[in-house]
């Protein structure tokens, strides 16, 4: 996020919309070691008492989003602590950014483990553009397949929305009524530490998710932002403490409303009747509705 709230509004023309959608195709293959220093600091993080890592220990589902980190030079960083824009990318010049959702498919008969050597292969699927009410919307589709010496692993997409500069003044969406009453349910807050942990896990240089006088002063917005793959890392946590034998099959998230620090979040899941299924959701404290998943388990 290059531009401030206060920035003009940005319109992308054709020709910048043909430049951004040449993009589609484009790829990168990367290369990492699944070691056990942090899976024990996610584990911490999230206030689990998991036995220690060892080789050959299995990688509980979405931890996979510890390893592939970007690495880019701190020269390389826009004001926001983004890298700034090109390169895998596309160079899209509205400024807010936000990991909209997602889906994971996983191998459950080769899954990825402490001591393994790891290949990612990227690919950019669809660069598409829509008009809303706040302005431009440019959503980017990447599909990353990862791939251990045994084969293929888990797949999964990224859904990745451009969006203008926040107006002074500018109305949200409207906000959904969270269900509420389901079987499972576990509420936390997560606070400035859990968020500086989370984006020090991943290598998340985002200033809205630890500069308080950044997202406030600059981006308009309440308070520090929970990352949307933690909320979606808790709500798979809450299956694996509801059911600690559970294998993921499949897992989809969809981010419907930013949810802030030191408010209090619910997690919810309702399994199905035959317990392969689990619908899963978050609500903030005002009980709306932030983000629903669906796990699908072996």
């Amino acid at each position: 996020m290059n531009a401030t709230p206060t920035s003009p509004s940005i319109t992308l023309d054709a020709d910048q919309l043909r430049h951004l959608q040449s993009w589609t195709g484009n790829s990168e293959t990367l290369h990492d070691d699944i070691t056990a220093a942090p899976l024990r600091a996610l584990s911490a993080s999230l206030d689990r008492d998991d036995a220690q890592p060892l080789a050959g220990t299995e990688l509980p589902p979405l931890w996979h989003w510890l390893y592939f980190l970007p690495h880019h030079l701190q020269s390389e960083l826009g004001p926001d602590g983004h890298a700034r824009r090109g390169g895998f990318l596309p160079p899209v010049p509205l400024p807010r950014r936000m990991w909209a959702g997602g889906r994971v498919q996983w191998q459950p008969d080769n899954p990825l483990r402490v001591g393994q050597a790891v290949q990612r292969v990227s690919r950019i699927l669809s660069v598409t553009h829509k008009a809303g009410r706040s302005g431009d919307l440019l959503f980017v589709q990447v599909e990353h397949s990862l791939h251990n010496a045994a084969g293929l692993s888990l797949t999964e997409e990224h859904d990745i929305v451009y969006r203008a500069a926040a107006l002074p003044g500018e109305v949200a969406p409207a906000p959904m009524a969270a269900e509420q009453d389901a079987l499972w349910q576990r509420e936390l807050i997560p606070d400035p530490v859990l968020l500086f942990r989370y984006s020090a896990l991943t290598f998340n240089g985002h200033r809205i998710h630890y500069d308080h006088a950044y997202v406030t002063e600059q981006e308009n917005y309440p308070g520090l932002i929970v990352h949307g793959p933690l909320v979606a890392t808790l709500l798979v946590d809450l299956v694996r403490r509801q059911c600690p034998d559970a294998r993921f099959k499949r897992f989809e998230f969809k981010a419907l409303r930013p949810m802030f620090d030191q408010q209090r979040l619910r997690l919810q899941g309702q399994p199905s009747a035959d317990g392969r299924s689990v619908r899963l959701w978050a609500q903030d404290h005002d009980a709306w509705l932030s983000m629903q998943a669906t796990a699908e388990l072996c």
